[in-house]
C-alpha cells in the first residue's frame, strides 16, 4: 500500500543504540562510551567553526564556467559548498568590527583630546565668599536652636514624670526579673518556677509563684515603702503572689548533744534574718526567702529518706521535722527543720540552739551542698548528649586498666548526703576534744613545754596538728616532734622516727600516748646534755624491768658517766610518776681489805646510787637542774 497514491508512510531514522566502545577488559567485558547530551553536541560542533574560510561567494563557480550551462555533478557540488554556520560567522564579524570602531573613537576621545564630552559652561557669576560664610552660619545657628529646644522640652517631661511616678517601669522590673528566675506566659498569666528542678531536684513541691502589675493596688504617689531594715526604697511595679507554703524564714540547725547538753550548733540558710511578712517588701526578698524555704525543705525531705534508708549500727531516728543519729557513744546529732511565717529572729525563740554558734561547721555544710549540686550538673565526660546518663569516667576505664571485682565494688559505693554531714560531724566534735585534751596537757605539764600547731586549710573530714615537745632554754638542745591527724572515727600519729600509731576516738589513748612521749623526751634530752657536757653515755633502757609496776606503760632510764669516770648518774623517769635521779662514786669511799678480800683491785667498783633530793635542787626546769648536777660533780 505504500505504492498507491494519497498513502504516505512516517520512517523514523534513528541512530544505533550501541555506542563506540571505549575499553575491553581481560575478561572480554566491553565498556562504552557515554553518549554526548545535546549542550555537549552543541559544544563540539562550535569548536569546529573555523573562521579564516571565505565566504560562500568566494566557492561559488567562475562565470565563465557556468555560461554553457551546468551539469548534474555541478549543481550538487554548488549545493555542498553552502556552510550552514555562515550566518552565524558573519553577524560575528560585522559585531566585532562595530566594536573595534567604538574602541577606536573612544581612545581617540580620551587619549588625544580630539572631542571634548563635557557640558558647555555657562556664565560664572561672581559670588561673595564671606556672605556664603554668613549665611551657612545663621542657618546652622537656626537648626541648633530647634534642636536644644526639643532637647530641653524631652528633658523636662521625663524629669517631671520621673519626680510624679514613684513607682519603676513594669517592663524594667520584669526584665530585672527574668534575669534571676524562669518564667512564662499560661493564658495571659505570668508564672515564675522557684524548684531546683536544674540541679537533679526530685522534690514534689512546684515553687510556681504568679507575677501581676502593681498598678491595681492603691498606692500613694511620692512616697516609699521603708525597708525591714530601715532602708526607704521606691514602691515597685510587680506584685508577686507566693503560695503560703513557701512564706516566711527557714533554716536547717545541727546540733552535736553530749549527755543533753549541748557542744556546737550550725544552720544551714542562705539569708540572715528578715521581716518576710511586712506587706511593702520588695518583690526580690520576697522571691528569696521563698526560694530558701523551698531549698530548706527540700534538703530536710531528701535528709528524711536517707535516714531511713540507711543502716546503721544504732538506727537513725525521724520524728517530724526532726532527724536524730548517733555519732559516738553517748554523742548524739540533732537535724531539725524550722519554719516560721512570723519572721522576726527565729533562734532566739527556739530552745535547742543554746550552745555557741560554730562557722567552721556551717562553712564544712554550705560547701558539701556546694559540691553536690555541682556534681548534679557537671557530669564527668565521656556522657552523651542527648540519652540517658552512662557509668562513670573510672567505669569507663575499668577494661582497659584491668580492674579487679573489689574495685568495680568500690566504684559502686558512694556516699549520701546525711553520711557525709554525719561524718563531717563526727569530724568536728572528735577534734573539739582532741583541741581540749591538749590544752589540758599543756596546763598540767609546765616542764617540759608543750607547744601546738594546728594547720589553717583542712579538709572537711581530716584535719592535721603539728606538736613540739622541747625545753625551755634548750630548744635547740633536744626538741620532740610528732604529728596527729584526725579523722572522723580516729586517730593518728606520726613520730619524728617514723613510727606510725594508730588510735580510736576514745581520748584517753591520745593521753597516755601524749605522756609517753614526755618522760622519752626527758630521758632523750638528758643524753643530748650529757654528750655537751662531757659526760659518757653508758646505758639506756626504754622499757625498764626493775622497780615497781607502771600502771601505764613501762618507765624508762640510763646511766651517765662523768669524763673522769669517777661519778654516775642515773636517771630514771616514769610516764605517770616524778624523775628520780641518783648518783654514786668510783672507786667507792668505804671499801675496807679483810681476810677474805686482800686483793687491792675491788676498791674501784663504784659504790652504791644515793637518791638526790631533786625537788631541793636549784634550777628553772630539770634539764637547768641536770647542768648544774653535772658541773658540779665534775669540778669535785
Amino acid at each position: 500500500m505504500a505504492g498507491l497514491p494519497g498513502y504516505t508512510v512516517n520512517i523514523a531514522v534513528e541512530a544505533p543504540v550501541e555506542n563506540q566502545i571505549q575499553e575491553i577488559s581481560y575478561d572480554g567485558q566491553e565498556f562504552y562510551q557515554t553518549p554526548l547530551t545535546m549542550s555537549e553536541s552543541l559544544t563540539k560542533l562550535a569548536a569546529k567553526i573555523d573562521f579564516s574560510k571565505t565566504g560562500c561567494e568566494d566557492i561559488k563557480k567562475d562565470p565563465e564556467t557556468s555560461e554553457n550551462g551546468e551539469d548534474e555533478t555541478s549543481k550538487d557540488a554548488y549545493q555542498s559548498a553552502i556552510w550552514p554556520w555562515d550566518s552565524v560567522r558573519n553577524k560575528l564579524r560585522n559585531a566585532y568590527t562595530e566594536i573595534c570602531v567604538l574602541a577606536d573613537v573612544v581612545s581617540i576621545a580620551k587619549e588625544k583630546r580630539y572631542m571634548v564630552f563635557d557640558p558647555i559652561p555657562q556664565e560664572m557669576h561672581e559670588q561673595k565668599s564671606m556672605a556664603q560664610v554668613y549665611a551657612r552660619k545663621k542657618a546652622l545657628a537656626g537648626a541648633a536652636s530647634v534642636l536644644l529646644t526639643a532637647a530641653e522640652r524631652l528633658r523636662t517631661c521625663q524629669t517631671e514624670a520621673a519626680r510624679n511616678r514613684a513607682v519603676p517601669d513594669f517592663h524594667i522590673e520584669l526584665l530585672r526579673l527574668r534575669q534571676s528566675w524562669r518564667l512564662k506566659k499560661v493564658s495571659n498569666t505570668i508564672i515564675g518556677d522557684l524548684s531546683y528542678r536544674t540541679a537533679g531536684s526530685k522534690y514534689a513541691q512546684t515553687g510556681l509563684f504568679e507575677v501581676t502589675k502593681a498598678e491595681d493596688e492603691p498606692e500613694t504617689s511620692g512616697e516609699s515603702s521603708p525597708d525591714p531594715g530601715g532602708i526607704a526604697r521606691p514602691a515597685s511595679a510587680l506584685r508577686v503572689i507566693i503560695p503560703s507554703e513557701l512564706q516566711g524564714v527557714a533554716y536547717i540547725g545541727v546540733i552535736v548533744q553530749k549527755d543533753q547538753e549541748d557542744l556546737c550548733s550550725a544552720s544551714i540558710t542562705s539569708l540572715g534574718e528578715r521581716a518576710v511578712n511586712h506587706p511593702d517588701l520588695h518583690w526580690r526578698q520576697k522571691l528569696e526567702s521563698a526560694q530558701n524555704v523551698l531549698f530548706c525543705k527540700e534538703l530536710f525531705n531528701q535528709l528524711a529518706k536517707e535516714a531511713v534508708q540507711l543502716h546503721a549500727p544504732i538506727p537513725h531516728m525521724v520524728l517530724g521535722n526532726q532527724i536524730m543519729a548517733s555519732m559516738f557513744p553517748g554523742v548524739q546529732l540533732i537535724i531539725h527543720l524550722t519554719h516560721s511565717t512570723t519572721g522576726g529572729n527565729v533562734e532566739k525563740r527556739e530552745s535547742g540552739f543554746k550552745s555557741e554558734h560554730d562557722h567552721v561547721l556551717e562553712h564544712s555544710l554550705h560547701q558539701l551542698l556546694r559540691e553536690v549540686h555541682h556534681r548534679n550538673t557537671h557530669h564527668p565526660f565521656p556522657h552523651p548528649s542527648s540519652a540517658p546518663l552512662g557509668p562513670s569516667k573510672r567505669r569507663c576505664l575499668a577494661g582497659p586498666t584491668a580492674a579487679d571485682r573489689y574495685q568495680l565494688l568500690e566504684m559502686t559505693k558512694s556516699q549520701t548526703l546525711l553520711e557525709q554531714i554525719i561524718q563531717q560531724a563526727q569530724h568536728f566534735f572528735l577534734r573539739i576534744r582532741t583541741e581540749y585534751v591538749l590544752d589540758t596537757i599543756i596546763k598540767e605539764v609546765k616542764d617540759p613545754i608543750i607547744v601546738s600547731h594546728w594547720n589553717a586549710l583542712n579538709s572537711p573530714c581530716v584535719s592535721c596538728v603539728k606538736i613540739n615537745i622541747m625545753t625551755h632554754g634548750y630548744d635547740t638542745v633536744c626538741r620532740t616532734s610528732l604529728v596527729i591527724q584526725v579523722a572522723d572515727k580516729s586517730l593518728k600519729c606520726v613520730c619524728r622516727d617514723g613510727r606510725v600509731m594508730h588510735m580510736s576516738y576514745e581520748l584517753q589513748e591520745l593521753r597516755d600516748l601524749i605522756f609517753c612521749q614526755i618522760y622519752q623526751h626527758q630521758i632523750t634530752a638528758v643524753q643530748q646534755l650529757a654528750r655537751c657536757m662531757g659526760w659518757q653515755y653508758l646505758s639506756n633502757s626504754t622499757h625498764l624491768g626493775i622497780g615497781a609496776v607502771e600502771p601505764l606503760g613501762n618507765a624508762s632510764s640510763c646511766i651517765l658517766a662523768s669524763p673522769m669516770g669517777d661519778r654516775l648518774i642515773a636517771v630514771r623517769c616514769e610516764p605517770q610518776g616524778a624523775v628520780q635521779v641518783s648518783i654514786a662514786h668510783s672507786p667507792k669511799k668505804d671499801f675496807f681489805s679483810g681476810q677474805l678480800v686482800k686483793e687491792r683491785k675491788w676498791e674501784n667498783l663504784g659504790g652504791a646510787f644515793k637518791e638526790v633530793r631533786w625537788d631541793k635542787m636549784e634550777g628553772k626546769n630539770f634539764l637547768n637542774k641536770m647542768e648544774l648536777l653535772m658541773a658540779s660533780l665534775t669540778s669535785s
